[in-house]
């Protein structure tokens, strides 16, 4: 079982930045890919970015070069940090985990992905 609990959302203006976290715990083994998705009100949920257990990172092309994904293993902690953030950065972030290693942006998809958070609130003003 894993468990996985995001932390970090709010409100900011258009160009602010936030960080958010993703606490897990729970089996090691089953979040050897973890990732953010997001979703707007009337909107598919959708991919932001994924990380693999060595680090490496994977971005939509909506987000890659404003934001960054990062891991501390030792805390069982995920971060996504956001910079130059837009109105339409607005959504839910779900943090997401899988045993398997993903390694290409196409596989970031939802059912792809075996645990879920409950989802922490961003909300980008102009």
């Amino acid at each position: 079982q894993v468990q996985l609990v995001e932390s970090g959302g709010g409100s900011v203006q258009s160009g602010g930045s936030l960080r958010l976290s993703c606490a897990a715990s729970g089996d090691t083994t089953s979040r050897n890919t973890m990732a953010w998705f997001r979703q707007a009100p009337g909107k598919e949920r959708e991919g932001v970015g994924f990380i693999n257990g060595y680090g490496k990172t994977w971005y939509a092309d909506s987000v890659k070069g404003r934001f960054t994904i990062s891991r501390d293993n030792a805390k069982n902690t995920m971060y996504l940090e956001m910079n130059s953030l837009k109105p339409e950065d607005t959504a839910m972030y779900y943090c997401a985990a899988d045993g398997r290693w993903i390694a290409s942006i196409r596989s970031l998809v939802p059912q792809n992905f075996g645990h879920w958070g409950q989802g922490t609130q961003v909300t980008v003003s102009s």
